[in-house]
C-alpha cells in the first residue's frame, strides 16, 4: 500500500516518467498524493480544445485517468507487480475554454484483483464541476 517514502509517491518521479509520453505532452502537473488519493491539474491551452472551440473531451479524461493511474501505482498491494485499466467512465457536466482544471483521484474501493477510482474534475477559477470520472483497474501480480 501507499509508503510516502517511496519514490512512486513523489509527484516529482511522475513529472519526470510523464515527459514525452501522453501525459506530459497533455500537460498533466501531479501535485501530491497521500493513502488511497492522489491530486493534480492542468492549464487549459488553446490546443487542447476541440473544433468547436471548447475543452476536448479526451483531455478532461486524461487529466483523471493519469491521475488514477499514478495513484493506482503509488496504492499498490504488496507485492503487486502494476495494473492495467479494464474499465473508464466520464459523465460531462460542463465545459471550459480558459484557465485550469484540478482532479483529485481516490480509491472507492481498494481489493487485491481491483481498484476502482473516483476522479472528479473541477475548473480551477469557478470551482465548477465539469466532469465525473471513475475507473477500475485489474491489479496484475508476477508470475508464478
Amino acid at each position: 500500500m501507499f509508503d510516502p517514502a517511496n519514490e512512486r509517491s513523489s509527484p516529482e518521479y511522475w513529472r519526470q516518467r510523464s515527459q514525452g509520453r501522453l501525459p506530459g505532452l497533455v500537460g498533466v502537473e501531479p501535485t501530491a498524493f497521500g493513502e488511497g488519493w492522489a491530486e493534480g491539474r492542468l492549464e487549459i491551452r488553446p490546443e487542447l480544445r476541440a473544433p468547436n472551440g471548447f475543452l476536448h473531451a479526451a483531455t478532461v479524461v486524461a487529466l483523471a485517468d493519469t491521475l488514477c493511474g499514478y495513484a493506482c501505482v503509488a496504492n499498490l498491494p504488496e507485492g503487486a507487480s502494476g495494473f492495467t485499466t479494464i474499465e473508464i467512465k466520464s459523465n460531462f457536466l460542463g465545459t471550459a475554454t480558459e484557465g485550469s482544471l484540478t482532479c483529485r483521484a481516490t480509491m472507492a474501493h481498494g481489493g487485491r484483483t481491483t481498484q476502482v477510482w473516483d476522479a472528479p474534475v473541477v475548473h480551477e477559477q469557478t470551482g465548477k464541476t465539469i466532469a465525473l470520472f471513475r475507473c477500475t483497474q485489474m491489479i496484475l501480480w508476477p508470475r508464478a
